[in-house]
């Protein structure tokens, strides 16, 4: 994993030595191990460094074919690399390393714009093909790594971050007002291809586009996958799970492939300690070398018992005897963080969470150097609660009266407080729409049947968010974040089950509860709740961080703002913090984007 950027002159001229060093040193943190350099007529790459795959001189970047006709900056990794470079072999190629890198060059040789079909990994690429005159520039499926990119006098800017395309003095630093106002009222973002500043764009997960001497091409989707809208299926339970861990072990070996070492975020939910129990049973039988002869974890604890996982986190210790580290986030210690970690995420973000899984990631870079997440088992596997009232609601739509009522009944009787609560965040919710001054277009998350909602859920509405967050946050501290759930095979695989392998009863993920039966400690395996990596924000927000919060409230700058009713905003944080309102997360996002604002937009030097 690494950092990218570079210039594409379409108009004729020639590249910007020093925007281009500028932009590489805005990129440090994501590759401390080496940079480079290199212009080719119109076009300009640069790359900084961190060495995960053929540590030798060999893989340094940008990486150019045998003629040098073509040159490549890449930050990710192409899992099937090996299986890869052997087929190209095998066609006549040759190589020069052992890096996935130069596996892209060859079968771009090799296959023209459909290699992205051949890849099984995460990635954000940019091609100069010297003979075409033309950048290729890509994204892989789900957007696990990040492309951003604007037009500026006649050039292509492109970096794997914002803070990158704001070194050059023709980028202006603007909000897109109706991105941010819809952050502010939903909370969604990174669901199209803008983002938060006005003029910077981003490629879409699943797309890739072409840059020539007319300007950019329409960019295009290479890849999609369908939800199976069945109900039910044929396939026997129990064979559908075999099945899926079959499925899931070949993800997770493959996404153990490094030179370095490679550890396991472990929140104590139901996938992140499949993935440690998993892994375990790989060192037992294969001993990756990567992993080691013992695994290392690193986990989110709290005192406060309301949002501690320490109980289930311990029973998956104690099973698989890892070698674990914990750390427990605290407002003083977010109060020094907040800037940076501001800065790091490059737009604001939903909700203190973030900050409990980038002190996971500074934790573990203190032992290795590629951690392996959880992240989007949620998404397949319809995991958040709000996905059953999407699949009641589809089930009476279709006319499944008996199986509708069996939902119903079950979610009532495992999730009663959940909904209730749910219910009362959203009554709060819209009041709290009162606080803003701008209104965008309703997004509903949960609108359509199941299928529909976890298809949106992964392109768009969610997922996309998440994995902006894990990459910053893992970059943040020159440490590479992998997510085996999203391996291209095993997502398919989960996508075309029936629903009822996702939801039953009430109960979610019901295929991976079957698949891990006997391996993970039961406690865990039948949790009912949804926690992941979260914070006490609404006791911060009332205690420890009430002077930050009336200092953002109360300030000149927060006032003049045309986002938000500031006066009404103080109001409503002081009612909260007198017990006469309940907290909703439209308080931290409304503080979160002032923090944002002067960050980049106020302060010239951002």
């Amino acid at each position: 994993m690494c950092g990218i950027a570079g210039e594409y002159c379409y108009n004729g001229g020639k590249p910007d030595r020093q925007l281009l060093a500028a932009m590489s040193d805005r990129l440090f943190h994501r590759g401390p191990d080496g940079e480079g350099l290199h212009v080719n007529g119109s076009a300009g790459l640069v790359h900084r460094r961190l060495a995960i795959i053929d540590l030798s001189p060999e893989g340094l970047q940008p990486m150019a074919n045998e003629d040098n006709s073509l040159w490549l900056v890449f930050n990710g990794e192409i899992y099937n690399f090996i299986e890869l470079r052997k087929e190209l072999v095998d066609k006549g190629h040759t190589f020069h390393s052992k890096s996935d890198t130069e596996v892209i060059l060859h079968a771009y040789e090799e296959w023209g714009h459909d290699c992205l079909n051949r890849f099984n990994g995460m990635w954000a690429f940019a091609l100069w093909d010297d003979n075409k005159q033309e950048l290729f520039c890509a994204r892989d499926r789900f957007g696990i790594k990040p492309f951003y990119y604007t037009i500026v006098d006649g050039s292509f800017l492109f970096a794997s971050e914002i803070k990158a395309l704001l070194v050059h003095p023709g980028v202006k630093k603007m909000p897109d007002d109706d991105m941010l106002c819809t952050y502010l009222a939903w909370g969604v973002h990174d669901h199209c291809s803008l983002t938060m500043f006005k003029g910077i764009y981003q490629i879409e997960p699943a797309h890739a586009l072409v840059v020539t001497a007319e300007g950019i091409q329409s960019p295009f989707r290479y890849w999609d996958v369908k939800v199976n809208p069945e109900i039910r299926g044929s396939e026997d339970d129990l064979k559908v799970a075999a099945c899926l861990d079959a499925h899931l072990l070949e993800a997770i070996r493959i996404h153990l492939r490094s030179d370095v070492a490679v550890g396991t975020c472990l929140s104590g939910g139901i996938d992140s300690s499949t993935l440690t129990v998993l892994i375990n049973s790989l060192i037992k039988n294969e001993a990756p070398e990567s992993v080691g002869l013992r695994q290392k974890t690193f986990s989110v604890v709290f005192s406060d018992k309301k949002f501690d996982e320490s109980r289930y986190i311990d029973e998956v210790i104690a099973a698989t005897g890892v070698d674990a580290d914990k750390t427990e986030p605290n407002p003083g210690q977010l109060r020094e963080d907040i800037d940076r970690l501001v800065y790091i995420q490059d737009e604001p973000f939903g909700s203190l969470s973030i900050y409990a899984q980038y002190c996971v990631m500074r934790l573990a870079k203190k032992k290795v150097t590629v951690v392996l997440d959880g992240q989007g088992a949620d998404e397949l596997l319809a995991g958040y609660l709000g996905y059953q009232g999407s699949y009641i609601q589809g089930l009476i739509r279709t006319f499944h009266w008996w199986t509708a009522l069996v939902e119903i009944i079950g979610s009532i009787r495992r999730h009663r407080d959940f909904f209730v609560g749910a219910k009362r965040q959203m009554h709060i919710r819209r009041m709290r729409r009162n606080l803003l001054t701008c209104y965008p277009k309703t997004i509903d998350r949960y609108q359509g049947t199941l299928d529909e909602v976890l298809h949106r859920e992964l392109r768009a509405t969610n997922l996309p968010a998440l994995l902006h967050y894990e990459d910053r946050n893992s970059m943040a501290f020159s440490l590479e974040s992998r997510v085996p759930f999203l391996d291209v095979h095993l997502v398919e695989y989960i996508a075309s089950l029936p629903l009822s392998q996702k939801i039953r009863g009430g109960e979610t993920k019901v295929v991976l509860r079957s698949a891990i039966r006997g391996m993970v400690p039961e406690s865990v395996r039948c949790r009912g709740d949804k926690m992941g990596f979260v914070t006490p924000e609404e006791c911060w927000m009332k205690n420890e961080l009430r002077p930050f919060m009336l200092e953002i409230f109360s300030s000149q700058s927060f006032r003049s703002r045309q986002y938000w009713d500031a006066a009404a905003v103080m109001q409503d944080y002081q009612a909260f913090l007198d017990g006469a309102s309940v907290y909703s997360p439209e308080i931290w996002r409304i503080a979160c984007a002032e923090l944002w604002l002067r960050k980049f937009v106020d302060t010239p030097a951002a």
